[in-house]
């Protein structure tokens, strides 16, 4: 990536793409952004390098979709290159991302339950939601193919053993629509991954995201509070210790 880009923090990143005003990303930002600093060996930080162990992909947190741990691990290179850790937190593994999207995808998240998936199947515009006769899990399970495949067409290595830049040149490739997908396009499929990726991180812990509430300390998000009545009038930022829906009493 360009020198000028390697330093570029999570604080810039979440201006860039309005996550610091509570705004998900929209289409189009990855160029530039993806994985400025996290390298094959492990996540860059200005304080040294975490290996993968410190991080492992495949503990015994569970897995209840993928049954392939080459498949997970290819997953969760491809979320921490979208919302990697630096000196502000933890990226994407750190937060348990991998694991929000295992956990979803074998739900109604990945089989589309709740949502019409009759034909016809027209080519959606960026604008309209999902539109592809594929279900999110036969999508995950094709793209993640793809970009392993797109690794060895282009490396000859495995998708985990590139370096950042090779990585961020591949997922960048599915954001410009420059790889063939049966079904979906790569674009769109870039897109849902981002998405789940940013879902993930910001969600409530009891979805297996979000790890210690991380991401909203770096947000300073308060989560779920019983009440502000204490506070509310005080005119003063409140730093808020943040609470899971799973501590609220019933």
């Amino acid at each position: 990536m360009a020198d000028d880009q390697k330093g570029l923090s999570r604080r810039d990143f979440l201006k860039t793409t309005g996550i610091a005003t509570g705004a998900l990303v929209g289409g189009g930002l990855i160029g530039g952004l993806v994985g400025y600093n996290v390298n094959k060996d492990g996540v860059q930080t200005k304080s040294g390098t975490k290996n993968a162990e410190d991080h492992d992909v495949t503990s015994v947190k569970g897995l209840m979709f993928f049954t392939n741990h080459a498949d997970f691990n290819v997953l969760s290179q491809a979320v921490e290159r979208i919302f990697p850790e630096d000196d502000l937190g933890p990226g994407a593994i750190g937060l348990g991302v991998p694991y929000f999207i295992d956990n979803q995808l074998a739900g109604s998240y990945g089989n589309n339950t709740r949502e019409y998936m009759q034909g016809p199947f027209f080519a959606g515009e960026a604008t309209q939601g999902y539109q592809s006769r594929l279900t999110r899990a036969e999508m995950f399970r094709q793209g993640i193919a793809k970009m392993e495949e797109e690794a060895q067409k282009r490396y000859q290595k495995p998708f985990v053993d590139l370096d950042g830049g090779q990585m961020d040149e591949i997922i960048t490739a599915f954001q410009k629509n420059e790889v063939e997908m049966k079904g979906v396009s790569s674009e769109f499929f870039f897109r849902v991954l981002r998405q789940a990726t940013l879902e993930g991180a910001y969600a409530d812990p009891i979805y297996n995201g979000n790890n210690n509430m991380d991401a909203w300390r770096m947000k300073g998000f308060p989560g779920h509070q019983m009440a502000y009545i204490n506070m509310i009038e005080d005119e003063k930022f409140q730093k808020i210790e943040p609470k899971s829906i799973s501590t609220m009493q019933h």
